[in-house]
């Protein structure tokens, strides 16, 4: 849903990122005022331009995807609790990797020991052509057009679970939610509050943006879960974002707990890399009246709306408080143009994770948003590496050619990022990417 069209807001997006941080290795983007004339650079701890992530980009000679699933499946983590990617510590492409014997999890600094249990890919699996001493070339042909007939039949099955995805739908299995281990977790709730979730429900069902999806849990009605496509015109673009919630036994006179799957990066200043989510709605910062939770009015849409609206927005760099004053004219325009350029490489760098890592019962609609929206993600990257604007292409066009400004370190970015983007895209059933290929 685009911003500019959004109803039901409530709430106000902002937290000071060098006042409140919950984990131990922070990767917040925080701006620190200096009087160079250059670009802003990150906080010394996210350096996203870093050569140590050069496995996100691809590699002719080795399997990119087995390289960056190691990092998150290869570790045995409790229920609901993800883990923290470190994205700049990791191999470049091409080095033995091998399984650390402690590995951190998001949200603080318990260290668990690694196991060599590797989940199973949630990507379906390609028709193989199993023929033997083939004989002929007329049979070789016959044999790999058979292989591309299942190859399609394979892709327009899972394209068309993709377009018939409910935007609202009830399901049975919990078991990898954030909050699975507590709120009503083996306990009857009260029957006030099992109808008032019910009415959640209802609005949900009935009121939902066509660009946020959920699902309810039959067995759970306390836990929700929630993935926002990024809107139009933000550097969030295309993007999927995914959310946990709990519905506390005291709710609604207390506002949901809503938990953030960051994968270990922060690319805004309301969504920490421990997954807390700064929102007035939800009490977690400051607002007046109506921007903070009512009890009897607000709702678990306005929620969902707001963190889309407010929070995944055009100019992110302002929802840090007092930015927007002290901030002003060019000066204000050009920090945020900067900070937009580095919220889209970790925006980038999210498409990744949330393919390798799926949430539970959005598998099929996460390979399908992808592989439909993948030239118009490898088109922007294009648009934005040669001098456009990011958050001024809008489905694979330039809305905006007025303004353009690009650092060359962003440049550099973006292009080796473009490399790695076909080869995920490529794998998951996006036809004609090696089009968008830099020389």
């Amino acid at each position: 849903m685009d911003n500019e069209n959004s109803t039901c807001v409530a709430g106000s997006a902002s937290e000071s990122i060098n006042s409140y941080n919950l984990s131990g290795s922070h990767s917040d983007m925080s701006y620190e005022e200096n009087d160079n004339d250059g670009d802003d650079a990150t906080d010394d701890d996210c350096d996203i331009y870093g050569d140590d992530d050069d496995y996100m980009y691809g590699d002719n000679n080795i399997d990119d995807y087995s390289t960056l699933q190691a990092q998150f499946d290869n570790v045995d983590l409790p229920t609901g609790v993800e883990a923290s990617v470190s994205w700049l510590s990791d191999p470049a492409p091409g080095s033995n990797t091998s399984t650390p014997e402690n590995v951190p999890v998001e949200g603080g600094s318990v260290g668990l020991p690694a196991t060599a249990a590797v989940h199973a890919s949630s990507f379906p699996a390609s028709p193989r052509c199993k023929t033997e001493a083939i004989a002929s070339s007329s049979s070789s042909v016959s044999a790999e057009s058979s292989c591309n007939e299942g190859k399609e039949e394979n892709k327009g099955e899972v394209m068309k679970k993709y377009l018939d995805f409910k935007r609202f739908d009830v399901v049975g299995d919990c078991s990898d939610h954030h909050y699975n281990k507590t709120g009503f977790e083996g306990q009857q709730p009260l029957k006030a509050w099992s109808k008032k979730i019910q009415e959640e429900w209802k609005i949900l069902e009935k009121d939902l943006p066509d660009t946020i999806y959920v699902r309810v849990y039959e067995s759970r009605m306390d836990l929700l879960r929630a993935v926002i496509v990024g809107p139009q015109g933000t550097p969030y673009h295309d993007g999927l974002f995914v959310f946990d919630v709990l519905f506390p036994p005291t709710y609604p006179d207390i506002p949901p707990m809503v938990y953030y799957y960051s994968g270990g990066l922060r690319l805004n200043p309301n969504l920490y890399d421990c997954g807390k989510v700064c929102l007035s709605l939800l009490n977690t910062w400051t607002g007046k009246g109506n921007e903070k939770w009512v009890p009897k009015s607000s709702t678990m849409l306005q929620v969902l709306v707001s963190i889309q609206a407010l929070i995944l927005n055009a100019k992110p760099f302002f929802n840090e408080p007092g930015y927007e004053s002290r901030y002003v004219g060019v000066e204000g325009e050009r920090k945020a143009m900067s900070y937009n350029e580095d919220v889209f490489v970790l925006s980038l760098k999210t498409m990744v994770y949330t393919l390798r890592r799926p949430p539970k019962h959005f598998e099929d609609f996460v390979i399908g948003h992808f592989r439909s929206r993948a030239h118009d993600i490898l088109s922007a990257c294009r648009a934005y590496m040669e001098g456009a604007v990011v958050g001024s292409v809008v489905k694979g066009k330039i809305q905006d050619c007025s303004k353009k400004r690009t650092s060359s370190q962003f440049e550099a970015t973006i292009r080796r990022m473009i490399t790695g983007l076909i080869s995920n895209f490529t794998k998951i059933g996006a036809d004609d990417c090696e089009k968008f290929r830099c020389s």
